[in-house]
């Protein structure tokens, strides 16, 4: 018998990257739809995520959270969808996987708060300034074409979705190649999908 795949989320969230990326794998999941301050930090789901937020999934008696790790776990679980490179050549993958969760959202979340790093203390910060940010994702998009080489991965999924998210909420720069590059990885049928179930999944009235 075949593990139950669950998925713990909201549609507004970061769960989206996590829906995307289970409509890319392929393979039947359940969905559990918390709420913000009720369900989500109620004891069951705590003993899922003690940081009481989502995403998050279990797989069996395997629980991942933070949706980087989620998309690469998903990735070797299920390797006949395609979505990793192989083992040797996963450098670029990598990279800027942990790229677009590290430094890209750090980034992003300080500038849409107002925090500004001060220039004498840029080296405490994981990634500098917000501006060397954009330019190293600028740099890596110029060739056109995917993030980590010539065929799309779970690294497209997640810098995908921080690209298209940060040009529609004005939450990064309109720089060359970033539209184009959010519209390349977004032309996909899980994609459409996975939109297509958070949507209906919005509350009527959300707050």
């Amino acid at each position: 018998m075949s593990k139950e795949l669950v998925f713990y989320t909201n549609p507004m969230s970061r769960g989206r990257i996590v829906r995307w990326m289970l409509e890319e794998v392929g393979q039947p999941y359940r969905t559990e739809l918390l709420e913000y301050g009720t369900t989500m930090k109620a004891p069951d789901y705590l003993a899922i995520n003690p940081m009481g937020k989502v995403p998050a999934i279990s797989h069996g008696d395997t629980v991942v959270t933070e949706c980087a790790a989620i998309c690469a776990y998903l990735a070797d679980a299920f390797p006949e969808a395609g979505l990793a490179p192989p083992l040797d050549a996963r450098g670029a993958y990598y990279r800027w996987l942990f790229f677009a969760a590290g430094p890209l959202e750090q980034a992003v979340v300080n500038r849409a708060l107002g925090v500004e790093v001060p220039a004498d203390k840029q080296r405490m910060a994981g990634y500098g300034t917000f501006k060397a940010v954009m330019d190293t994702m600028e740099h890596a998009l110029a060739g056109g074409g995917y993030i980590a080489g010539d065929r799309f991965t779970a690294a497209d999924v997640y810098i995908g979705a921080s690209v298209g998210w940060g040009l529609h909420f004005g939450s990064i720069e309109s720089r060359p190649g970033f539209a184009e590059y959010a519209a390349l990885v977004a032309d996909r049928d899980a994609y459409r999908r996975a939109v297509e179930l958070d949507d209906a999944a919005m509350p009527a009235n959300p707050e």
